[in-house]
């Protein structure tokens, strides 16, 4: 099993950055998928998550009308589009596949939001 982010990177507020999610190894079309980000010195959190055909999206709070998820099948992907970025942002981004109680994660991409 294989979850490997890109698209990270340094972006001044205001900007924008898409993250992408490629996955292989587990049966993508049935896992919902999901972005979560770790900040320095703080916890892990969910911020987005997709049905397994897109049906059905959540965001926290936080960047809700900001960041948008989404899916392919066909290409086994993930992808997070983040507008309007703030300092806040600056993490550890995470793409997590689950089904049930089986969670696959990658090893995240940098994203530094910075003047």
């Amino acid at each position: 099993v294989h979850l490997v982010e890109s698209g990270g990177g340094m972006v001044q507020p205001g900007g924008s950055l898409r993250l992408s999610c490629a996955t292989s190894g587990f049966a993508f079309n049935g896992y919902a998928m999901r972005w979560h980000r770790q900040a320095p010195g703080k916890e892990r959190e969910l911020l987005a998550g997709i049905g397994t055909f897109g049906s059905g999206t959540y965001y926290v709070d936080s960047v809700k009308g900001r960041f948008t998820i989404s899916r392919d099948n066909a290409q086994r992907a993930a992808y997070l589009q983040m507008n309007a970025l703030k300092a806040e942002d600056t993490a550890v981004y995470y793409c997590n596949a689950r089904q049930g109680g089986v969670d696959y994660w990658g090893k995240g991409t940098l994203v530094t939001v910075s003047a």
